[in-house]
């Protein structure tokens, strides 16, 4: 009789995020199928699960998969998980389900922890419609084509960056898609986690001057037909006061804000101020 492939959820930082039905099934599967097991084997060793480790990750060579599928198909169950989320997003375990389901293999999710929904939620941006986008190309012409193909969609785009390639992506986000308002969440549920909300040009001038660090979902807002990214007042001194909680003097972060807004610097000083 065939086993079965459970796609496993593992937390996104900390590891209090982990259900209890994922730690089940961990516990309970033959093997376990990691990104990374260097990664996977701190998650085992803090619930004390021992299981066998088979690493499965973009690089592997296809006997790799066939492996797998054999020992499914043998009666073993398999539990596959990535460094941190849900599986099968942007990551490898993606072709391990399509082949399981080719060979008729019966696959279950054990849902967990996602940076993508938890970043949206948090983002204050509209979440009822959202693409995700995934990691942009290192290449600056992949990089813009790809921009180019959704700079017209109308939903919140929801992109993954690393901090050394921050920097860029904003410039060509900026160049293509015109200053709109951005949330960038920062380490999400672990100690330094950080959500700025501004706009493209605004984490431009804020990441001048202050190095980025730790990985990044951008969740940025969709084209607006009219070409408006209106702000409120009430809006502008939330992300004035965000940057100030994020390091920036009350003086250098209103100007930064009044650059984006529009509102008057000096205006926004006396509120922040008046404020605290």
């Amino acid at each position: 009789m065939s086993g079965k492939l459970y796609v496993v959820g593992t937390p996104i930082g900390n590891l209090g995020d982990i259900t209890y039905r994922a730690v089940e099934t961990l516990k309970n599967a033959d093997f376990i199928c990691a990104e990374d097991t260097r990664v996977t084997i701190k998650l085992l060793n803090r619930f004390e699960i021992k299981k066998p480790l088979l690493s499965c990750h973009e690089h592997s060579a296809p006997f790799v998969f066939d492996e797998i599928i054999s020992r499914i198909e043998n009666g073993e169950n398999c539990a596959v998980v990535s460094d941190a989320g849900m599986p099968c997003i942007s990551d490898p375990g993606e072709d391990l389900v399509k082949k399981c389901y080719e060979k008729g293999i019966k696959a279950e999710v054990i849902p967990g922890a996602s940076a993508v929904v938890s970043a949206v939620a948090i983002s204050g941006l509209p979440a009822s419609r959202f693409a995700f986008e995934g990691f942009l190309s290192v290449t600056k012409k992949q990089r813009c084509t790809h921009l180019e193909q959704v700079k017209n969609d109308t939903r919140t785009l929801v992109f993954y960056e690393a901090p050394h390639k921050l920097i860029k992506t904003l410039e060509d986000m900026l160049s293509v898609f015109g200053d709109r308002k951005i949330s960038l969440c920062r380490e999400l549920t672990k100690i330094h986690e950080e959500v700025i909300r501004t706009t493209l040009s605004g984490a431009l001038e804020y990441y001048k001057l202050k190095t980025p660090r730790g990985e990044y979902v951008l969740v940025i807002e969709g084209y607006a037909p009219s070409g408006e990214n209106c702000f409120t007042f009430e809006e502008a001194l939330i992300r004035a006061d965000e940057l100030i909680k994020s390091g920036l003097k009350p003086a250098d972060a209103c100007r930064e804000i009044a650059k984006i807004t529009g509102y008057k610097k000096s205006e926004l000083y006396k509120s922040i101020i008046r404020k605290n």
